[in-house]
């Protein structure tokens, strides 16, 4: 099933990819560690659209691991080896990028980049910057709604989130916080260190559901955090699929997936010759609604017909 649909559609065809002979050098600026998912997937989407990397493309790749205040170093270091273009995934990542050039073509996905002055706008970019507007504060409030339509009687839940990356937290906890209000819901806010102190704050606090902020540590620790969150049996909301393919019970977001096959995509064009500053940043106009009914079950939850009859994708 299509999960997402952007306003430019379609994927160039691979033979159309790049000039005979060229070999285009891409950086790509991450948060994270040089295993990170969304390295491998837009690697892969590059050799969907014929860049084989070696012959045709040589991907320079930096990462901060989880360290934010490394990514001005690193962004300089991509600078200074004059990449044809530098794709990145994050808002953070993204700034770091844009104090450190307004030249060198930008591909992001990164948070509302309008009002972080990445962008001049949506339609027309007018900079060196282009690529996904990613929704945050206004899905968090809705994975709430989602929260209280599967457990009516639910009053108290868990937020988890990331303490050393408040730019991209607040905006999500205010936005969940107004939606707790309407809803009728007390709201805990935890924060996540690594270990399972967060989800035994919660249980003590009576905690009956935890929401997980949308935030690119939170990402990485899926794993352990879906464990943590069985573990103490309590049913856990996310905005990314991949929480629910790691055993969480739901999201409601895009995929990420998706997200790097669009940035691949777009970083394609510019390498034919488009300007960032003509091309519109995509934004979502549909999400994706997975559960996970064997996490489900295993809480003891039985999840309405009017969410099972909206999900994307439901994993038995």
């Amino acid at each position: 099933m299509v999960t997402l649909i952007f306003g430019l559609l379609g994927a160039p065809l691979a033979a159309d990819a790049q000039p005979v002979g060229k070999v285009y050098r891409i950086g790509w600026l991450d948060v994270g560690a040089p295993e990170s998912v969304e390295l491998k997937t837009f690697r892969k989407a590059l050799e969907n659209l014929g860049y084989v990397e070696g012959r045709n493309i040589v991907v320079e790749y930096r990462g901060a691991e989880r360290k934010l205040e490394r990514l001005p170093d690193l962004a300089q270091e991509l600078i200074r080896l004059k990449p044809d273009v530098i794709a990145t995934r994050g808002l953070a990542a993204t700034l770091a990028l844009k104090d450190a050039t307004s030249t060198i073509p930008i591909v992001m996905g990164a948070q509302d980049p309008v009002a972080s002055g990445l962008v001049a706008s949506l339609a027309r970019p007018g900079g060196n910057i282009t690529g996904l507007a990613m929704f945050g504060p206004e899905l968090a409030a809705k994975r709430l709604a989602l929260i209280k339509e599967t457990a009516p009687s639910l009053r108290r839940v868990g937020v988890l989130r990331n303490p050393a990356n408040p730019r991209q937290m607040v905006p999500q906890i205010e936005e969940t916080e107004r939606a707790a209000q309407s809803l009728g819901v007390q709201l805990q806010i935890v924060d996540w260190d690594g270990s399972d102190g967060a989800f035994r704050a919660m249980v003590r606090q009576r905690a009956e559901a935890v929401i997980v902020m949308g935030d690119a540590l939170l990402f990485d620790h899926r794993r352990r955090i879906v464990e943590l969150a069985r573990t103490h049996q309590i049913p856990s909301f996310h905005e990314a699929r991949e929480y629910v393919e790691a055993g969480g019970l739901a999201s409601y977001g895009w995929t990420f997936l998706w997200v790097n096959e669009r940035i691949a995509v777009i970083v394609d064009e510019i390498l034919k010759g488009a300007k960032p500053a003509d091309l519109p940043v995509e934004q979502p106009t549909r999400f994706h609604l997975a559960i996970n009914l064997k996490t489900a079950k295993a809480l003891g939850l039985t999840i309405p017909p009017s969410v099972l009859a909206r999900a994307d994708e439901v994993i038995q």
